[in-house]
C-alpha cells in the first residue's frame, strides 16, 4: 500500500521515452506571448498586470543593480507556478516534487548569486560571515556556521518545495482513497471525508502559488 502511494512521484514512460520533458515544456505553451499591439485581450493584459505586480514585490527590497535579475527570476516564478498548479491536475505528473529538479535550479542560482557577490563587493559579502559585535573567542565558531548555513541554503529550498508538494499530494491521495472506501459502508462520514478533500485541494492551489513565490524571493534574498 505504502509503495502505490509513492508510485504518483515516479517520473512517468511511454515507449521507454520519460514525459518529465513533456511536463516541463507545457506551462511555456499555455502562457500566452504579448502582441505588439496597442490593446490586447484580457487574458494578455492580466497575465502583464501579474507579472508586473509580481516583479515590483520581488526587487522591491533589492537595490538598482539586481534589476537586471527580473526577467529570469519572474519566468522561474512563471515556470515553478504553472507546474505546481499542473501537478494538482488529475492524471498529471508534478516535477517540481523530484528534489534532483529542485536542487537542479537552486544550486545553480544560489551560486550565481555568491560569485556575483563575491566579485562585486567582496568585503560585504565577506562580512556576512560574521555578525558585527561578536566576541572574539567566539569568531571562529560563528564563522564556521554561517560558511555552513551559506552552504545548506541550496539545499533548504530544494528540500522544501520538494517536502511541501509531496506531503501535499500524498494527503488528498490518502483522503481520496478513504472517501471512495467509505461511499458505500457510512455515507455521512464519505460526505464529511469528500468535503475536507475539497478544502484541502483549495489550500494546496494556495501553497502550489506560495511555494512558487518563497523559492523565488528567497533566491532573490
Amino acid at each position: 500500500m505504502m509503495a502505490n502511494l509513492f508510485d504518483q512521484f515516479m517520473s512517468p514512460t511511454y515507449l521507454g521515452v520519460p514525459l518529465i520533458v513533456l511536463a516541463l515544456g507545457l506551462p511555456w505553451i499555455l502562457w500566452p506571448s504579448p502582441s505588439t499591439r496597442w490593446l490586447n485581450n484580457r487574458l494578455i493584459t492580466l497575465q502583464s498586470w501579474f507579472l508586473s505586480r509580481f516583479t515590483q514585490q520581488l526587487l522591491l527590497p533589492i537595490n538598482t543593480g539586481g534589476h537586471k535579475w527580473a526577467l529570469i527570476l519572474a519566468s522561474l516564478m512563471t515556470f515553478l507556478l504553472s507546474m505546481n498548479l499542473l501537478g494538482l491536475l488529475p492524471y498529471t505528473f508534478t516535477p517540481t516534487t523530484q528534489l534532483s529538479l529542485n536542487m537542479g535550479l537552486a544550486v545553480p542560482f544560489w551560486l550565481a548569486t555568491v560569485i556575483i557577490g563575491m566579485r562585486n563587493q567582496p568585503t560585504a559579502a565577506l562580512g556576512h560571515l560574521l555578525p558585527e559585535g561578536t566576541p572574539t573567542p567566539l569568531i571562529p565558531v560563528l564563522i564556521v556556521i554561517e560558511t555552513i548555513s551559506l552552504f545548506i541554503r541550496p539545499l533548504a529550498l530544494g528540500v522544501r518545495l520538494t517536502a511541501n508538494l509531496t506531503a501535499g499530494h500524498l494527503l488528498i491521495q490518502l483522503i481520496a482513497t478513504a472517501a471512495f472506501t467509505l461511499m458505500t459502508t457510512m455515507t455521512t462520514v464519505a460526505l464529511l471525508t469528500t468535503l475536507i478533500l475539497f478544502l484541502l485541494t483549495l489550500l494546496e492551489i494556495a501553497v502550489a502559488m506560495i511555494q512558487a513565490y518563497v523559492f523565488v524571493l528567497l533566491l532573490s534574498l
